[in-house]
């Protein structure tokens, strides 16, 4: 598989492509331009009016093979040509070739600002006569079909008159075994009687009807080959353009220019605790923070200066435009910690707490009451510098893996008792002091998980897969608490602590203040003072976080993953979400993504073989726990 590199612009010259040094790109003559990914067995045309939003210009843009060009004297003097040679070039590797073209059909200057109906929402089919183009435009029409912007279906027609650019109908006479389509799109996007458009509804066409394009693609090849294809995606990009490179560094330069949950938690946690408990657990204690390294107004202002629909390829500028709206939000609790919005911005981010998830969460506190607290000697515990010290051990276990396992291992005094991960670094309290049998588990969360995702994300083609797409913190949570299982660490006072935090949360969004919802943990579920103020602490920093209750969410949501079939393979490229596994999986078969450089070595362990078969024939996720 080839690695995916990144395609700047050429200048004009020789037309035949090289692909020796990845894709081709080039100006030509009559300001035609044509990009060639890689050998294919298509071309995507398209003869457009000059710049404004076009949808056919816009979708042969982001195809991975497109030649497009001026409606100019200039341009169609010198299209055919050019087109001419790219089939000459491609169609003895593939056996046959197919041309599509695209444009936009007209509007309806019937209709003004005024009127009440939308442009027609239509398609134009055509195909020649050869069975290949048809089998392809069949699956093109069934794709269309399946569309649906703003609740409307489109119509689809199909026209005996085909259209063709300038010349082209005449290269194809020339040429026996040169397929054609022509699709005519609609301007349902334009907004009557003006020039403005509907953003969403471009963005979506954009989207949908470039997806319809890449199946059609599928089944021609499908049928000049005989051979069946392993997904219709894989005809997409295969590299990134510098344009999606930039777009990429730019939102990754936001991301690490803050550490938000650093941003957002306390630094007086141990003092106020103590304080606390001096006023008899009756009065709200007070926290401090760090100062913000950043201006948020000023990094949303960076943020929306990103191009980012220059990146050329759909399943990016999604993925952008996710993480986009992610940093935003950010941004925004950042904005405003310590006010009551606070809370409400935590909501979009992270959401509330499901009924099923909170009834969880009770039944695990009813199950194990806490009646049998910690115990053992002196011995069964360890301070901040032996978990140091077994993190730095495990880390060079990594780098005799991946020499280029990087890690940094801090002891930090202005943070709360326990482990958090910031980017490639280990953070521990220390304040830490934890039973020597829960030492494994928690690191194989830390390091094994949050550590390496982040290593295997930064040596992707895309930072964003180190930093984190856009909403994966529940499933990276319920990986690590999944890991602490799997390495049989899971222990019913672990157990207490994530199902607390659901409570506690669903306390503090039922706007219990933090004294209440302390005693609600001390006094009814029996956790300890101190217990019970971390956890409280945890879910009021800054105004009221919502985030502790993804642990529970996120390991449920592992063992359904698991016990539906699936692999926790996709997982291990970086930060990612579980709605980005198709991504992924896309990715990595256009050749855009590079395999995991190194596994969690805990996979390996036959304990962890056991209980993950273990997850696949339990009837409940509840009784594995």
């Amino acid at each position: 598989m080839r690695d995916a590199g990144t395609v700047q612009a050429q200048p004009a010259g020789g037309l035949l492509a090289d692909f020796s040094d990845g894709p081709f790109r080039c100006d030509l003559d009559g300001q035609c331009r044509v990009h060639l990914d890689r050998p294919m067995p298509f071309l995507v045309l398209n003869r457009h009016a000059g710049q404004g939003s076009s949808l056919a210009r816009r979708i042969a843009i982001i195809s991975p093979a497109n030649f497009t060009w001026p409606a100019s004297d200039a341009g169609d003097a010198h299209a055919p040509g050019s087109i001419a040679d790219i089939i000459e070039q491609e169609r003895p590797q593939f056996g046959a070739f197919l041309l599509i073209s695209l444009y936009d059909l007209p509007r309806d200057h019937g209709l003004d600002d005024e009127s009440p109906e939308l442009e027609a929402f239509r398609f134009c089919l055509s195909a020649s006569a050869d069975d290949a183009a048809q089998a392809a435009v069949r699956r093109l029409e069934a794709a269309l079909g399946q569309v649906c912007i703003d609740l409307r279906r489109p119509e689809i027609e199909f026209v005996s008159q085909a259209y063709a650019e300038p010349g082209v109908e005449a290269l194809l006479a020339h040429r026996p075994g040169v397929s054609h389509i022509s699709v005519g799109l609609p301007q349902n996007y334009r907004i009557p009687g003006e020039e403005g458009i509907y953003p969403q509804v471009f963005h979506e066409l954009e989207i949908t009807v470039f997806d319809a394009l890449l199946q059609c693609v599928a089944a021609f090849s499908e049928h000049a080959t005989g051979e069946q294809v392993a997904h219709y995606r894989s005809f997409g990009r295969s590299a990134f353009i510098e344009a999606a490179v930039n777009a990429d560094r730019a939102l990754g330069q936001i991301s690490r220019s803050f550490d938000f949950l650093l941003g957002v938690s306390p630094i007086n946690t141990v003092q106020a605790f103590e304080r606390f408990r001096a006023d008899g657990c009756r009065k709200a204690p007070v926290f401090r923070y760090r100062p913000l390294p950043v201006s948020p107004e000023d990094q949303k202002r960076r943020l929306y200066a990103i191009d980012i629909r220059a990146a050329e390829d759909p399943v990016l500028e999604t993925l952008f435009r996710e993480k986009q709206l992610e940093l935003d939000r950010q941004l925004m609790m950042l904005q405003c910690r310590n006010t009551s919005d606070f809370r409400l911005a935590s909501l979009m981010l992270y959401g509330g707490v499901e009924p099923q998830l909170l009834d969880h969460a009770r039944q695990i506190l009813v199950r194990y009451d806490g009646s049998r607290g910690p115990s053992g000697t002196p011995s069964a515990w360890v301070d901040c510098h032996v978990v140091r010290r077994a993190a730095e051990k495990l880390v060079q276990d990594y780098v005799a893996l991946l020499p280029g396992f990087e890690a940094d291992i801090q002891l930090r005094e202005d943070i709360a008792p326990g482990l958090m991960v910031s980017g490639q670094s280990l953070l521990i309290s220390t304040a830490t002091r934890m039973r020597r049998d829960r030492m494994d588990a928690l690191l194989q969360h830390e390091v094994s998980v949050h550590l390496l995702t982040c290593v295997n994300g930064n040596a992707q083609g895309l930072t964003i897969f180190g930093t984190g797409l856009a909403g994966y913190e529940g499933i990276q949570e319920g990986l690590g608490v999944f890991a602490e299982y799997a390495v049989g660490g899971m222990t019913p006072a672990r157990m207490r602590l994530l199902a607390a935090r659901v409570v506690a949360v669903d306390a503090m969004l039922g706007d219990a203040d933090f004294v209440e919802t302390f005693r609600l943990l001390h006094e009814q579920y029996g956790f300890s003072e101190r217990g019970a103020f971390n956890i409280v602490a945890r879910v009021f920093r800054s105004g009221g976080l919502t985030k502790d209750a993804i642990y529970l969410r996120g390991l449920k949501q592992v063992f359904d993953f698991i016990a539906a079939g699936n692999d926790l393979d996709p997982f291990w490229f970086g930060k990612i979400a579980e709605r980005h596994v198709p991504v992924v999986n896309e990715l990595l078969s256009r050749g855009m993504l590079s395999p995991p450089g190194v596994l969690p070595a805990f996979l390996s362990r036959p304990e962890a073989m056991r209980n993950i078969e273990r997850v696949r024939t339990a009837p409940s996720w509840l009784q594995l726990i």
